[in-house]
């Protein structure tokens, strides 16, 4: 780097240190609990190097980031893709600032980083990893490893890589929905049948001193099906923890399978320690972006960080980023944490009004002017312009930031009101400021309430509180509601029980969410549904276990051979049998025998399909058991019978995908 870089970076770092330091305790004040975050300046290219490296300056060495690096310039210069920000879980985050940004653009990133830093903070599923990663370390650790690996003289660097290869391949075959324990920790946890199965093997008892000896239940779950015993107990999603544990590596050389050498065995530890690391990023990535996304824009909008010469920049990146094609994330994790808001904070006024002496369920929608509740909702005016009401605040009105109105007073010089009016408010204040049921675009949404919900809410309304009217309800109603319900959502969900719960009815004929499929009788793409269960259910599956095929090890014994068994837990969508294959290849270099998998396949046939265009109708397929079976040198199939796949097969198209232990 020049000095004259580094010249410019320090200038550009002075400008954003207070946009910076007024984030946070904007922030803050808004309810938020985020991370301290490092906020580093970069060029463009060390933005590309970042973005291929996941967020972090040094990962392992591998020609995965090379070809992510090149995509990601490709994106950038031929589709004008722009890099507004990025931020990586760690205590203390570390977010990073292109230098050729405007500060429009950097306020935005900033207001967004401090979202995510508060969703890495108190989300659970980020602490299944540990509550404080350390994670930029844990890297460069791991780097440095790998890298003694590729310098070590006895072993080969290409043979490094390509077993980064084989591993990689099966990044996503982990529990995500357990903590985070090492392999050694995982065997203790887990059954250890598979070693006591070979001692017993070895042992070669007779079948009377094994029964004398040994416990009947036990010896049959040893010896399934009598062909032998079998481990695990119960399918195990952790291949990587299985492989690790169990695995051998094959020898070209001998033709038979080795003991992991150490390399191999740590390598293959250490990815699947970042495999579980990144895991609840790629769980969360709706709520994740939506959440920074909202807060984004009720800072620089709602608050104004962006200033009057920035907004209209920002504003038009703001549409850029929500109206991505595609599945976007941004767009679908804001529209529905704006109706976690809206619909928490209709409930909130419908219980006050519900409890007005005169109003019921039944004659709510005669009895009660909504128009004129929402009006009666609206900001008082010293809340809505505290700096234009400053002599009648009220020190003790706890939407009031004492502190800050006696600084204000005695004429504090560095407290600047007329850009940040917020300072004056406590995050009461603000909630009532940003009152979501007032807005324009959502004034609608406490009419639309229906007598099904107005009901529910009755039945279940046990608070024996009552108002002599209206007026008296209203002004009882808690603004910070919707937040609250906000906050405690952000707490516990993950993408599939975020979608689960809220992608309701109302939603989605709201927001015009729609399913299409690949038509046989058009041969070609056509909306098939407008209801929400279609909907979440065609969501849920992409957000399953990363929109990954559920894959678990059912046998590291099958057929009594030391070979692996893998099953496809099949939801109604069935694999992409050249990507199985080329799967299983891998997997065979990290089990060194061989491996097998069974699955469902679809079958139809160009008459079935030719007859069901002619009626106008989509054609049945024909569901299947498939084992394959892969030896090292090539491949086998074979047909499976409705029994051997009942533990695979769904019931009926099986979206509901939630473990009931999640819930």
């Amino acid at each position: 780097m020049s000095t004259d870089d580094r010249i410019q970076k320090q200038r550009i770092a002075a400008g954003l240190a207070e946009p910076a330091r007024e984030a946070r305790a904007l922030a803050r004040k808004l309810g938020l609990e985020p991370f301290e975050v490092n906020y580093w300046v970069v060029d463009y290219e060390e933005m590309n190097e970042l973005i291929a490296y996941g967020g972090f300056q040094t990962r392992y060495p591998h020609w995965r980031w090379g070809m992510s690096y090149d995509r990601q310039r490709k994106q950038r210069q031929f589709l004008g893709g722009k890099a507004f920000e990025i931020v990586n879980n760690d205590d203390p985050s570390n977010a990073f600032l292109q230098a050729s940004n405007d500060l429009a653009d950097q306020k935005a990133v900033i207001t967004h980083v401090e979202a995510h830093a508060d969703f890495f903070r108190n989300n659970e599923w980020f602490r299944m990893f540990g509550s404080s990663p350390d994670a930029a370390a844990m890297l460069e650790r791991h780097a440095e490893t790998i890298d003694e690996y590729m310098r070590d003289p006895e072993v080969s660097r290409e043979d490094v890589e390509e077993w980064i290869d084989h591993v990689l391949c099966l990044e996503d075959n982990i529990d995500q929905h357990e903590p985070f324990s090492t392999t050694e920790e995982w065997v203790v946890e887990s059954s250890t049948s598979a070693d006591l199965a070979e001692k017993l093997e070895e042992l070669d008892l007779s079948e009377e001193v094994r029964r004398e000896v040994f416990d009947q239940e036990w010896l049959e779950q040893m010896d399934a099906d009598d062909d032998g015993p079998t481990f695990p107990s119960e399918p195990e999603k952790d291949l990587l923890a299985f492989l690790r544990a169990h695995g051998k590596a094959y020898d070209e050389d001998s033709g038979k399978a080795v003991d992991y050498e150490e390399w191999q065995r740590e390598v293959l530890e250490l990815l699947r320690r970042e495999a579980y690391y990144f895991a609840p990023q790629k769980m969360t990535k709706v709520m994740n972006e939506g959440w920074a996304a909202y807060w984004e824009s009720t800072m620089m909008s709602g608050e104004a960080f962006a200033g009057p010469d920035e907004f209209v920049s920002y504003a038009d990146h703001m549409a850029q980023v929500l109206g991505s094609p595609g599945l976007n994330p941004y767009k679908l994790g804001l529209e529905l944490w704006q109706y976690v808001e809206n619909r928490r904070n209709r409930r909130e006024v419908v219980e006050h009004l519900l409890r007005v002496e005169g109003v019921t369920w039944r004659n709510f929608a005669d009895t009660v002017d909504l128009d004129a509740v929402l009006d009666a909702l609206e900001p008082d005016p010293v809340v809505d312009d505290p700096v234009g009401h400053l002599d009648e605040l009220d020190p003790a009105d706890p939407r009031i930031d004492a502190e800050t109105l006696e600084r204000a007073r005695e004429g504090d010089p560095d407290l600047d009101l007329e850009r940040y009016p917020w300072k004056l408010l406590t995050t009461q204040g603000l909630a009532e400021r940003h009152y979501s049921l007032v807005l324009a675009q959502n004034r609608g949404f406490l009419k639309r309430i229906g007598q099904a919900e107005l009901e529910r809410i009755s039945r279940y309304l046990f608070d024996t509180t009552r108002y002599a009217s209206v007026e008296q309800a209203v002004s009882d109603v808690d603004r910070t509601a919707g937040w609250d319900r906000m906050l405690e959502v952000r707490e516990s969900h993950n993408d599939v029980t975020f979608l689960d719960e809220f992608l309701t009815d109302e939603f989605v004929d709201e927001n015009d969410y729609f399913t299409y499929e690949y038509t046989h009788t058009t041969r070609d793409f056509r909306v098939t549904s407008t209801d929400a269960e279609d909907v979440k259910k065609k969501l849920m599956l992409q957000f399953t276990n990363f929109g990954k095929p559920t894959v678990a090890v059912v046998d590291g014994n099958f057929r009594n051979r030391n070979e692996l068994l893998l099953a496809h837990h099949y939801n109604g969508v069935q694999l992409d049998l050249n990507q199985a294959k080329k799967t299983l290849e891998r997997v065979f270099e990290l089990w060194g025998r061989p491996v097998a998998l069974k699955t469902v396949v679809k079958e139809l046939d160009e008459h079935e399909i030719e007859v069901a265009r002619r009626r106008d109708r989509e054609p049945e397929p024909t569901e299947r058991g498939k084992l394959i079976r892969f030896d090292g040198e090539s491949f086998e199939e074979e047909s499976l019978g409705d029994e051997e796949i009942a533990d695979i097969m769904a019931s009926d198209v099986d979206y509901d995908t939630k473990p009931d232990d999640w819930l």
